[in-house]
């Protein structure tokens, strides 16, 4: 990922000044090199610090998230673990915070970069509140909240769904993220910089018939994202949303196939999406670049969505 636009071609146009001299600029660097052609000396380089510090200019910028540590909720599998994977080869250290510890531990090992696992059922808040406090320990920072974890639940009309159904579902897809974010905000206030993006759905802007509860769960994410966005709007804590359609990943197992092919039919692209397809989009939302951008819903649908 170090040359992601390398032999393409771009047309801007009105680059000559303003904004999409920006645009131009931005595409040309590509976030590739930025010290490309410069020749650095570093004295002492054959181990240690300045071993460090030869590295880290070799990398030349090709790691925007270079010691930041990122929290991802439910990446043991699926999007969660795409998005793990993704922001760790962006250089930030990540926690993964998962039921499945096995699971995680397994994610941990395989990105490497210092990624470490903590078991944890974050739909009771005293355990959310040990992980975050877990997470400060080691690391001594929390610079990124990714809140990937959910479930599709039971596919069924609301007469059939009971009060268990329902509360399992608000309480693993909203009310876990609302502790999270609680958790996180006060040390990313007091530091003056964050990064929260929270994993909604397509569902939660035109609902999906016999998927009440998840629905109305992601509808109540996307409503968290922008008040909070709003209420760190000065704080240098940026918060979003991303709202993938139908992806290829575990949770399909919990619906039937006509609920998928439902779904699928209403996208555009007529296929489904990938959990790296929506990890890219996460990626520049827990960035730095991602400056100006908070309490916003950015879909990941293949066109489906409609507002």
């Amino acid at each position: 990922m170090t040359h992601p636009l390398s032999g393409q071609t771009a047309i801007v146009t009105g680059a000559a000044t303003g904004i999409g001299e920006a645009i131009a600029t931005r595409l040309a660097a590509s976030m590739t090199h930025l010290l490309s052609g410069q020749t650095a000396i570093v004295t002492g380089a054959a181990t240690g610090i300045g071993e460090a510090i030869a590295t880290r200019l070799a990398a030349s910028m090709t790691h925007p998230l270079s010691g930041q540590t990122a929290i991802v909720t439910g990446a043991a599998t699926g999007i969660g673990e795409a998005i793990a994977t993704r922001l760790a080869a962006s250089g930030a250290i990540v926690a993964i915070v998962d039921r499945d510890l096995e699971g995680g531990e397994r994610v941990a090992a395989a990105i490497g970069g210092g990624a470490f696992a903590i078991r944890a059922d974050i739909t009771r808040s005293p355990e959310v509140e040990q992980a975050v406090a877990g997470v400060l320990a080691r690391t001594g920072r929390i610079d990124i909240l990714v809140n990937d974890a959910g479930m599709a639940g039971k596919a069924a009309p609301i007469w059939e769904q009971s009060n268990d159904d329902w509360d399992r579902n608000i309480a693993l897809n909203l009310t876990a993220i609302f502790y999270f974010c609680r958790a996180v905000v006060p040390h990313m206030r007091e530091r003056g910089y964050g990064r929260i993006v929270n994993i909604a759905s397509i569902a939660g802007k035109e609902g999906n018939p016999r998927m009440i509860a998840y629905s109305a769960s992601k509808a109540g994410v996307i409503g968290l994202t922008k008040s909070l966005g709003k209420e760190l709007a000065t704080d240098g804590v940026c918060v979003n949303a991303v709202a993938p359609a139908v992806v290829r990943t575990k949770i399909l197992g919990q619906l039937t196939p006509e609920q998928i092919q439902y779904m699928t039919d209403k996208i555009p692209m007529k296929r489904t999406g990938t959990p790296e397809e929506v990890a890219n989009v996460v990626h520049f939302l827990c960035g730095p670049e991602c400056s100006f951008v908070t309490a916003q819903c950015y879909d990941a649908s293949g066109g489906r969505a409609t507002y």
